[in-house]
């Protein structure tokens, strides 16, 4: 069996105003049939706690459809915010892309928060 990957690439700042067509995009590719949707933040400059909201909404949507969320390429104020507020424990953080897609052997189960570039 397969498995589908979706990758979402937001851009610029993720606030509140663009928090509810994020959430859309993500339920969107969970129903178009993705067993894996990834963030990949390369583009993103700047989250807030609504961007942040957002995301942690998208994972219950995520998790409860039985798929899995990962994210990967945070900048540095991202990673901060992700540590502040414990969130680098609940979220699959990789460096970048190519990272996530390296094949393994086992689960990556207790990955680290990506260190400073």
């Amino acid at each position: 069996m397969t498995t589908v990957v979706k990758y979402i690439e937001p851009s610029g700042i993720l606030d509140g105003t663009k928090a509810t067509s994020f959430r859309q995009e993500i339920s969107e590719q969970v129903d178009a049939g993705a067993d894996i949707v990834v963030i990949d933040f390369q583009e993103v400059t700047f989250m807030d706690s609504s961007g942040l909201g957002a995301l942690v909404l998208a994972l219950k949507t995520v998790r409860a459809a039985g798929c899995q969320l990962v994210v990967c390429s945070i900048n540095e104020q991202i990673r901060i915010l992700f540590e502040l507020t414990s969130m680098d424990r609940v979220f699959e953080i990789f460096p970048n892309r190519e990272e996530f897609e390296k094949p393994t052997t086992e689960p990556n189960t207790n990955l680290q928060p990506q260190s400073k570039s």
